[in-house]
């Protein structure tokens, strides 16, 4: 079976390119690829706060996961599955470093230019907390908020309970709220 390409007129369903792969098509799994990378990386490098070390832990992720295409279940949706497996490569990469994070990584160094916006402000505000949530309640926290999954997607990728995903995501909203409270409180 031989699938050329998809096109935004014409949305093939992840698992068509799954069997396409399977059947030894290497140009569906390109099209996989190109689907899923930037979720994936989006996912890693939040984890990982590296953009080189995302860009490899993303690459180690399709590797795996075209070693690995056979086992993904029919009623599985691709992109969690996909998320699992780079939370397994982010855990890997972890447990190499071991050191525990300095100051520096917890909270972000940039400065921030005259005249940016508030927007921007914000935003990086909100990733210097994130930065310092746990790494588990960070990323369920963002498979929540950038990748949209649902609690039940969220407890596949993470390991987890869906008790469990809600409970980290109440923590997880209780603790941003805390770190972000004094740069919202009204002044005297």
């Amino acid at each position: 079976m031989r699938l050329v390409r998809a096109t935004a007129a014409e949305p093939w369903d992840d698992h068509l390119f799954v069997a396409a792969v399977l059947a030894g098509d290497p140009a569906a799994f390109r099209v996989l690829f190109d689907r899923h990378a930037a979720a994936v990386r989006r996912f890693l490098r939040d984890l990982l706060r590296d953009e080189a070390r995302a860009d490899e832990a993303t690459q180690e992720t399709f590797v795996r996961a075209h070693a690995r295409l056979a086992t993904l279940r029919n009623d599985q949706r691709l992109r969690p599955w996909l998320l699992g497996i780079a939370r397994r490569v982010w855990l890997e990469e972890a447990r190499r470093r071991r050191p525990q994070a300095d100051l520096d990584e917890l909270v972000d160094p940039a400065p921030s230019p005259r005249g940016e916006l508030l927007a921007a402000e914000q935003m990086r505000l909100f990733r210097a907390a994130l930065g310092r949530l746990s790494a588990e309640r960070r990323g369920v926290l963002l498979l929540q908020l950038d990748h949209e999954l649902s609690y039940d997607e969220i407890a596949s990728v993470m390991g987890m309970s869906s008790a469990q995903v809600r409970n980290e995501l109440h923590r997880g909203r209780q603790e941003l709220r805390s770190l972000l409270a004094p740069y919202f409180e009204e002044g005297p």
